[in-house]
């Protein structure tokens, strides 16, 4: 089973920056995706951008030139660079990966962005 383990998330001021990583166990798949979604309260979870191992990249468009996703094929470890942070960020971030055509979840970070 795939083990996914988040760091980074805090509290900031709107117009600030977090980096967020995750690191993923290795398994006997490959990890084909890797991203982040978010989910505030009440709220569905929604995917914030992902990454393939060939570098392709989605974003949502709430997040675009903002926020930048990147990927360290050879350590299974995602980063989202968070900058120009708003309130409507808030929420807890959840690192994602799919292997072998399953989706596995870390337990999420939480970030925050005060007005």
């Amino acid at each position: 089973q795939v083990q996914l383990v988040e760091s980074g998330g805090g509290l900031v001021q709107a117009g600030g920056s977090l980096r967020l990583s995750c690191a993923a166990s290795r398994s006997r798949f490959r990890i084909n995706v890797m991203g982040w979604y978010h989910q505030a309260p009440g709220k569905q979870r929604e995917l914030v951008a992902d990454i393939t191992t060939g570098g392709s990249t989605n974003y949502a468009d709430t997040v675009k030139g903002r926020f930048t996703i990147s990927r360290d094929n050879a350590r299974d470890t995602v980063y989202l660079q968070m900058n120009s942070l708003k309130p409507e960020d808030t929420a807890v971030y959840y690192c994602n990966a799919l292997v072998g055509g399953s989706h596995y979840w870390g337990q999420g970070t939480q970030v925050t962005v005060s007005s």
